[in-house]
């Protein structure tokens, strides 16, 4: 974590978890102040660095020291009642916050992203620019990055144990089309593209269409126009359509952010009215 000395005072709680509690008042107060550091965007749970995605394990273990060491706590939010051991975020500087927008505490906004209704767990991270649509859902721990899209329903999976487990991460000027699930730690490079409803696990195969050729399991390569398909694999009990990404093509650069160059490219497949 950013601060050195917290980082250390995390470690050493860790490794006596088990006989913690809520009635631990300094472990409490160090773990707070690990956490304020994540709401304010002062550390990260992870970041992308050259071509790996770099974990802070610090990070993530305050966070689940934090479901031992805070209590139980009444409140309210929209007029709704919640009862939690975590609090709702209340600091969105120069974030548009749509009514019905819901951030926890340690999730981190920054300036100029925009929230339609939602929810954004603790550890997320979305970047300027970035929208959060409606009914759309940022994981634990997920990072998305700058001018992102990420469509109505869109699922974006969390994750906190292991605490080496990377997260899920979703590159600047990426579109995630509706209703898709991005889980299992999987990744979408930079100014990709997926199609509403696609699928992408760690384990996902990912595949061009134009040539066949497999690529890097989990992972939405840079600027690529992405659908959900299916592979036929044959069993003893017959032969059956297992779940896959298909590229259809590459946007060249400067490309990023026209949409309406996505929706020609999904038309011209037949995937797009």
């Amino acid at each position: 974590m950013t601060d050195t000395v917290i980082g250390l005072v995390i470690d050493e709680l860790w490794e006596r978890r088990t006989t913690l509690g809520p009635d631990d008042d300094d472990a409490r107060a160090q773990v707070v102040a690990a956490i304020d550091l994540l709401d304010a965007g002062e550390a990260r749970v992870a970041h992308v660095e050259g071509d790996d995605v770099v974990v802070d394990e610090r990070a993530k273990r305050a966070i689940l020291l934090a479901f031992t060491l805070l209590p139980m706590a009444e409140g309210s939010h929209g007029g709704s009642y919640v009862h939690d051991r975590v609090p709702l975020k209340t600091s969105f500087p120069g974030v548009r916050v749509v009514a019905g927008a819901i951030a926890r505490w340690g999730s981190h906004v920054e300036p100029g992203a925009v929230l339609m209704p939602s929810f954004t767990n603790i550890g997320g991270y979305v970047g300027s620019g970035s929208m959060v649509d409606t009914w759309a859902t940022v994981g634990s721990c997920a990072q998305i990055g700058r001018n992102v899209h990420l469509s109505g329903g869109v699922g974006i999976g969390g994750v906190l144990e292991p605490p080496q487990a990377a997260p899920v991460v979703i590159e600047d000027d990426a579109f995630i089309g509706s209703r898709s699930m991005v889980v299992e730690g999987a990744r979408v490079r930079r100014g990709a593209k997926l199609g509403a409803g696609a699928v992408l696990t760690a384990s996902t195969r990912v595949f061009e269409a134009e040539t066949g050729a497999e690529l890097e399991r989990g992972v939405a390569p840079e600027r690529a126009v992405c659908v959900g398909s299916s592979r036929v694999r044959s069993f003893p009990g017959g032969d059956f359509g297992l779940p896959c990404l298909l590229v259809l093509r590459y946007l060249e650069p400067g490309q990023e952010h026209d949409k309406l160059a996505l929706h020609e490219v999904l038309r011209e497949h037949g995937v797009a009215p």
